[in-house]
């Protein structure tokens, strides 16, 4: 799986989370809760959702690692088998 496509399916996902963000115009360097004004619940269920998706475990002390969008598609881009 490239990373447009990881980057794809985590814009849907986002979307499908916090519906009345726009996340396809997060700028890779942008910090995704902030910038889409989400709080930590619907952040923790986008990730969740990122692991259901992707197959993969984010382990909690890794989501201050993904912050960003480039960090999030380069975390599941090592990750995805």
């Amino acid at each position: 799986m490239g990373d447009q496509e990881i980057k794809h399916e985590l814009i849907r996902l986002l979307k499908t989370i916090a519906p009345d963000t726009e996340p396809e115009n997060l700028k890779p360097t942008d910090k995704i809760r902030q910038t889409l004004g989400i709080d930590s619940f619907d952040y923790l269920q986008f990730i969740v959702g990122c692991d259901d998706r992707f197959g993969v475990q984010t382990p909690e002390e890794d989501y201050g690692k993904i912050e960003t969008l480039a960090t999030l598609v380069a975390y599941i881009a090592a990750r995805v088998k």
